[in-house]
């Protein structure tokens, strides 16, 4: 047995506590969860039912736990987990997962399906048996700080060019700011405007905020890959960074995986609870909402609707905050079917973006948004999470389909009241 793997399946082993214990022990494989899964509702493929990707858990949890599976360990009749499976099944649970909850929503007796897929990933890395390009943003995000490589010189030109526009002023490193804001690599990237988009809201609403140059990256890589300790290190230089600026709120930006991994992740991993509350943007906006100190000017005819991030919605629990907001500046506002908790993914989460092998099967199951579409044919559509416009994009040109993609943070911001 080859050293990696050996830390592979002592990890599994690691990740069978009592509550995946319960989980296997109480399925009673109804497979209402396939139904729930965009990728076997849109391919077929049994393999694709969410169940069936937490397949090398259950047998370490079976052969290691149960007695019947020790009596089959003793005489050699277990299913063996070894290099031919692991590497079989990481792209079972690395392309064909995005972490979205949808399958936990419908399970009949309660078992948090995404939980165990999580912990199957963490014994998936440990033995070596992850994507190339989720091994290389994990790595990014230890040495650099940011899963695309962002450096603060990256950041620091953008929020020049905000300046530059808008003649106000980013603070940065402001110590005894109210709120700290994080962004993600993607916004800064390839969606720069929703720093101005903030700095014009916050100015407006008279926020005390501030950006950290030694924290300002969202994204966590290492949950998605399925490595705690890593999550837990991209956590902490966070932690830190408030603490040293005195913070007393930290905002996650319109980033969904980010806002899970700070907000409900993050104390799990440091072990601690935070000194500092955590707010995604979208709530920090509704706050400011119903204080009064949010006012715009003008609706909006077209038709919109908005997609609900699976980790800020169904995962994250804000759902009636973006509603409040988009009801300020539209009056054509549609829902899609299947809206709320219970939206489809986009099919880019869960380090599926990061993924360019995944491309192939992640562009197939867009067929299921765009059905949604395809019954409300909206004229724009709205999100609160930069990775999937980014890939709701994506899936739009690939299916020909001309519908314009709006953050609603920067939709506000155009109809903020002189």
């Amino acid at each position: 047995m080859s050293a990696s793997l050996d830390k592979g399946l002592n990890t599994l082993k690691e990740q069978v506590d009592s509550t995946v214990a319960a989980f296997f022990s109480s399925c009673v494989h109804c497979g209402m969860c396939a139904d729930a899964c965009l990728f076997y509702t849109e391919t077929n493929d049994p393999k694709n039912t969410p169940i069936t990707k937490t397949e090398p858990l259950r047998r370490i949890w079976k052969s290691e736990y149960t007695l019947l599976g020790r009596i089959g360990k003793i005489f050699g009749l277990n299913k063996k987990v070894d290099e031919k499976l692991l590497s079989e099944w990481e792209t079972l649970v690395y392309d064909s997962c995005t972490l979205c909850g949808r399958c936990s929503m419908v399970c009949p007796v309660g078992n948090d399906i995404t939980l165990m897929i999580r912990k199957t990933r963490e014994g998936m890395a440990a033995a070596g048996y992850a994507p190339e390009g989720l091994i290389g943003a994990t790595k990014r995000a230890v040495e650099i700080g940011s899963p695309m490589g962002v450096k603060l010189p990256a950041l620091q030109a953008q929020i020049k060019h905000v300046e530059e526009n808008t003649g106000l002023t980013v603070p940065v490193d402001v110590e005894g700011a109210e709120y700290m804001l994080l962004l993600s690599s993607m916004e800064i990237m390839h969606f720069p405007e929703i720093i101005g988009a903030i700095t014009k809201i916050f100015n407006k609403a008279g926020v005390s905020w501030t950006i950290s140059t030694e924290a300002f990256e969202a994204t966590n890589s290492g949950i998605q890959i399925g490595v705690s300790d890593i999550a837990a290190e991209l956590v902490q230089r966070i932690v830190d960074a408030a603490k040293k600026l005195k913070i007393k709120t930290v905002i996650s930006p319109e980033c969904g995986h980010g806002y899970m991994a700070i907000r409900w992740e993050g104390p799990n991993l440091i072990g601690k609870p935070f000194n500092f509350k955590v707010r995604h943007i979208v709530e920090v906006l509704d706050e400011l909402r119903k204080d009064g100190r949010l006012k715009t000017k003008g609706m909006e005819t077209q038709k919109l609707t908005y997609h609900d991030p699976c980790q800020i919605s169904r995962r994250g629990g804000v759902i009636n905050e973006p509603r409040n907001l988009i009801n300020m500046f539209s009056e054509n506002f549609v829902e899609m079917p299947d809206h709320g908790k219970m939206n489809w993914c986009c099919g880019a989460g869960g380090g599926v973006s990061a993924n360019e092998r995944a491309d192939k099967i992640r562009l197939e199951v867009f067929q299921r948004k765009k059905d949604q579409l395809d019954e409300i044919k909206p004229d724009a559509i709205i999100s609160a999470c930069s990775n999937c416009r980014a890939y709701l994009e994506d899936g739009l040109e690939e299916y020909g389909m001309d519908i314009p993609l709006l953050s609603l943070t920067e939709t506000l911001a155009e109809h903020l009241e002189d």
